[in-house]
């Protein structure tokens, strides 16, 4: 019996928690509830922001940039010409995007329903467009101070599903450079990448290889490839 006792008082004694540990624990239980209550206030602070940025968020729509003319060189495959079409058009400030906005709107003529050069795509098949310094024509020719060089980007996708054949594909190609021309006088050559890469033809035929002069493509009463 005496040795049960004192197993007995030795478990008990086994079982005591410090108190230096109950303290310890009490603080760390104290310091979750503050934490824990610090953080819902945060919380709830975070969402009465949100919904007062909803509350001031504008109503109208943004302001786009005014419209502007634009004069737009549209090719026909019923006589295979290519004649000027005067659009207003919300136009940016920047050249490049200018000039990427302006082509957009030709593609997207050509994409719509009952177009009269029916080429699918849109205003996406225009990557990029690039304005750089025009190039020398010849080892004794120069370009007029300012003359442009246009860099036209075009998708893969536009390419890969431009109809193919010698008089559609110029066709797209002689109005992208009067496009240019009518809208950027500046810009005196084209050249066109697909996907960023060069390109020997866009669908078989029109040779991207080469630097077209837009010169070559002022309409008089439409341009004849």
């Amino acid at each position: 019996m005496a040795i049960a006792r004192s197993r007995q008082r030795e478990g008990s004694k086994r079982a005591v928690i410090p108190r230096h540990q109950v303290v310890i624990l009490i603080l760390l239980l104290v310091v979750s509830i503050i934490m824990g209550a610090v953080l819902w206030h945060l919380r709830e602070r975070a969402h009465e922001r949100l919904l007062q940025g909803q509350n001031s968020a504008p109503t109208q729509a943004p302001q786009v940039a005014p419209a502007e003319q634009a004069t737009l060189m549209v090719a026909s495959d019923a006589d295979d010409s290519v004649s000027p079409r005067v659009l207003a058009l919300p136009l940016p400030q920047n050249p490049e995007a200018r000039a990427r906005a302006i082509l957009g709107k030709l593609l997207e003529l050509y994409a719509a329903p009952g177009a009269l050069h029916p080429v699918q795509g849109g205003a996406s098949s225009i990557a990029q467009v690039f304005l750089l310094p025009a190039e020398a024509n010849g080892p004794a020719q120069q370009e007029s101070p300012g003359a442009q060089l246009a860099v036209v980007n075009l998708s893969g996708a536009f390419a890969s599903g431009h109809p193919s054949g010698i008089e559609t594909e110029s066709l797209t190609i002689l109005s992208i450079c009067a496009t240019l021309r009518a809208n950027l006088p500046s810009v005196t050559q084209v050249r066109f990448l697909v996907d960023g890469q060069p390109r020997a033809t866009l669908a078989g035929h029109a040779d991207l290889s080469r630097t077209y002069l837009t010169a070559e493509t002022v309409p008089t009463e439409g341009i004849h490839p």
